[in-house]
């Protein structure tokens, strides 16, 4: 018969996380009440409590009410007692950051790519990194790097598969980074990692169903189902933006045909209003660009959306319903809870969530649009470096079944 030798190192470990957890969400605690909230024994807290002290992850904050012997000491979680970094990279721009472990960002950096492409963009991304590094004397408390890549990423394995702006394809940036740094790293694609950030830092922690949609340079949609990340077969779930909505559109970049990235992107929203202004059209998106003596940016065409210009509100509506087709069958195929818009034309613009709302309730089926949430990005910046946190966090205070399950052993 086969006995499984792991058993004890999976409880200790399991233990070790609950007891965890239970400090970081509900702290201040007491070891007493750790251990009765838990049914976990009173020496086990104690040891893992000491342990997470001399680690500086925890710490002691006074005392609590007496039941009839000594008042408790209360224990509670130190976001400060360790700290991560994130690279959020797009196709133009590299942020890096430093976080606490609530994920509040202490200190970033943009840089510019320059655009970079290849093996000249993966060279830059380790040299800005170990740039940035040079900031810390000491590395012993970082608790590792999450970088968010656009693209089709193997998570897993810390692969970007594929990503044709920058000219990627197959690239071990995970192996690659740590081999240099020695510091522990995950890679996400950057859509997935923002809706995670909406699950555990935004407005929509209550939702366990949910899109995050992003339109920037391209489009988007990071799925949650059941609190966890579809990513699909080989990371590639969620590329609405390569959605077909018209057979016999432009041919896109990946091929196909008529791809709704190409309605509803900056790049698309920015070639259409140039067109009608050199076409004759009044707007005062003119005296905005000549106010700021500029080119057009997201937030000037957000403005003049705000100030209801007439050739503003005609692109707005256009890419609206383009962007409602591929939302709509979003509803259908995973009948969500909650869908997130954010990017370059969702951040401070209601006009295009309440024209979505419309639309959406419209040409859904009745049942699959009762209590849809339809809501704009919970922040307002720096969505991309909280998505790498929450990345990263999550694997950190999350009990891995799966990793302990593999270090499991057994006897003959």
């Amino acid at each position: 018969m086969r006995q499984r030798t792991g058993d004890l190192k999976f409880m200790q470990e399991l233990n070790r996380s609950i007891i965890f957890n239970t400090i970081r969400e509900q702290g201040p605690i007491s070891r007493s009440d750790i251990a009765k909230k838990n049914k976990i024994s009173p020496t086990t807290v104690t040891t893992a409590v000491n342990e997470f002290i001399q680690a500086g992850l925890v710490y002691e904050v006074g005392t609590g009410q007496s039941t009839g012997g000594r008042k408790p000491i209360l224990i509670q979680f130190n976001p400060d007692g360790r700290f991560l970094l994130c690279l959020s990279i797009t196709n133009t721009t590299i942020q890096i950051a430093e976080l606490n472990l609530q994920a509040t960002i202490r200190y970033k950096k943009n840089i510019h790519l320059h655009s970079l492409t290849g093996e000249a963009f993966i060279h830059f991304v380790c040299d800005s990194l170990e740039h940035f590094l040079k900031r810390f004397p000491d590395l012993k408390q970082c608790v590792g790097v999450s970088i968010t890549v656009p693209g089709i990423i193997d998570s897993e394995k810390g692969i970007i598969k594929y990503n044709s702006k920058l000219q990627l394809e197959n690239i071990p940036l995970r192996k690659i980074v740590e081999e240099k740094f020695h510091l522990n790293t995950f890679i996400e694609n950057d859509v997935n990692a923002m809706a995670l950030a909406e699950k555990y830092y935004g407005n929509s922690t209550h939702s366990s169903n949910l899109i995050f949609l992003s339109i920037n340079e391209g489009l988007g949609a990071g799925i949650l189902i059941k609190g966890l990340l579809f990513r699909g077969y080989h990371g590639g779930a969620g590329e609405l933006g390569h959605t077909s909505i018209n057979p016999n559109g432009p041919q896109c970049e990946c091929g196909n045909f008529g791809c709704l990235e190409n309605y509803v992107n900056w790049s698309s929203i920015d070639s259409r209003v140039q067109k009608l202004l050199e076409s004759g059209y009044t707007s005062c998106i003119s005296d905005l660009l000549h106010q700021e003596q500029t080119q057009l940016t997201p937030q000037i065409f957000t403005l003049a959306v705000q100030q209801e210009d007439s050739l503003a509100l005609k692109i707005m509506n256009e890419t609206c319903s383009y962007l409602s087709i591929g939302i709509v069958n979003l509803v259908h195929l995973f009948n969500p809870q909650t869908i997130i818009i954010g990017g370059m034309i969702a951040k401070e613009n209601p006009y295009l969530i309440h024209h979505i709302k419309e639309t959406i309730n419209k040409r859904s089926m009745n049942i699959l649009t009762e209590g849809l949430e339809i809501l704009p990005s919970s922040f307002k910046e720096d969505a991309e470096l909280k998505g790498g946190a929450a990345v990263l966090l999550q694997d950190l205070f999350q009990f891995s079944i799966n990793r302990l399950l593999d270090s499991i052993k057994y006897d003959e």
